[in-house]
């Protein structure tokens, strides 16, 4: 199944400890910059849109600062805000880009109105897994496009993460027919948003602080967020329906970004050694997710109803996203580029997906 590590723990320690080594006397770079010297103390201010040690999201973003603290032998020291204490949860991606604050952690999806490629950067709607998504991004050009479209906000990013597979979401009605969906509220960011627009729905964009209290209220009448662990912890399961599966977002990437300025600043060392941790905190993440999703289904009180969406339903999503993508493309260059380099990797990515991975599920049962 997509659940391979990406890196082990064992190397990149190894990769880190090896690094803390070596070149701790204060050089110059080739373009000119000075690296830090590895006995000074660096201390920087991360942000993020979740809750304090909001669990796997939140938790591992401590661990990773704790990781840099220990790879770096205390001289890099990564001091982690939750959302609102800095900076309101939706604004920390404007904080870093001003200089405000060091870096953040959130959800590449919520930075659409930005520019509109960056929905595909945060995961496609009926599109790569998790496992395919970084490897477009570290070995087929998603990187360099992410880069290059960041660099234009003052930003750096690396991935933070990810949830592998998810749910399809909470409604508090059942959802039978394309129907059904007509005029419902409901939390839902990036491009299965725009998908679910063209269906009927009002999409709306909230962080998960509110997602709860809105769905309560009546504000929303449905939320999509992540799967059995955390939704269960959101006290979701009151909406009784539960549907499965996550279409819209198969492999959604969470990221870690920094101020660009504040980045090429740090030493060749910290920024390995940053580097190193947030690949650590992605597989980590992604097999938490995995581990506590399976044993949170087990667990779903009896009242929750757990569901499948109509056929007709996503036969109209897989048109209406094709609408969303031409549309987008048309709108924006950068839409274009990105959409472009993603489709290549989606083309030479598939066959083998379908021998190996596809097949094997097929013949396991």
């Amino acid at each position: 199944m997509k659940r391979r590590d990406f890196i082990t723990g064992t190397a990149l320690g190894a990769t880190a400890l090896a690094l803390n080594a070596c070149h701790r006397a204060e050089e110059k770079t080739k373009n000119g910059s000075v690296n830090i010297n590895k006995g000074k103390k660096v201390t920087l201010k991360l942000a993020t849109s979740w809750p304090a040690h909001f669990p796997i999201m939140g938790t591992g973003v401590d661990t990773f600062a704790k990781r840099c603290s220990e790879l770096s032998g205390g001289t890099l020291e990564i001091k982690v805000f939750p959302k609102n204490i800095l900076v309101p949860a939706l604004q920390v991606f404007d904080a870093t880009s001003a200089a405000q604050i060091d870096a953040f952690h959130s959800g590449v999806y919520y930075w659409k109105g930005k520019n509109p490629a960056f929905s595909i950067f945060g995961g496609m709607p009926l599109g790569l897994t998790s496992e395919e998504m970084i490897t477009w991004f570290k070995f087929g050009g998603g990187y360099d496009l992410w880069r290059e479209m960041y660099g234009k906000f003052n930003l750096y990013p690396l991935i933070g993460g990810t949830t592998g597979p998810q749910m399809g979401g909470w409604f508090k009605k059942e959802i039978n027919s394309l129907a059904d969906l007509k005029g419902l509220k409901m939390r839902i960011p990036g491009l299965g948003g725009e998908v679910m627009k063209k269906l009927g729905v009002n999409p709306v964009l909230l962080p998960a602080g509110e997602i709860y209290t809105s769905l309560e209220r009546g504000t929303i009448d449905a939320t999509e967020w992540v799967g059995p662990a955390l939704d269960s912890m959101m006290g979701f399961a009151k909406a009784a329906h539960y549907y499965y599966t996550g279409w819209h977002e198969p492999g959604s990437i969470l990221e870690l970004t920094f101020n660009k300025a504040r980045w090429e600043k740090l030493s060749n060392q910290h920024k390995a050694i940053i580097t190193a941790a947030s690949e650590e905190m992605t597989g980590n993440m992604l097999q938490e997710f995995r581990y506590k999703n399976a044993k949170a289904l087990q667990e779903l009180p009896k009242t929750v109803q757990i569901k499948t969406f109509p056929k007709e339903m996503m036969e109209a999503a897989k048109t209406a996203l094709k609408e969303v993508l031409d549309d987008e493309s048309a709108k924006s260059d950068d839409f274009k580029r990105v959409l472009k380099s993603y489709k290549a990797f989606v083309k030479l990515n598939k066959p083998w997906d379908d021998i190996s991975t596809k097949n094997f599920l097929e013949i396991r049962g």
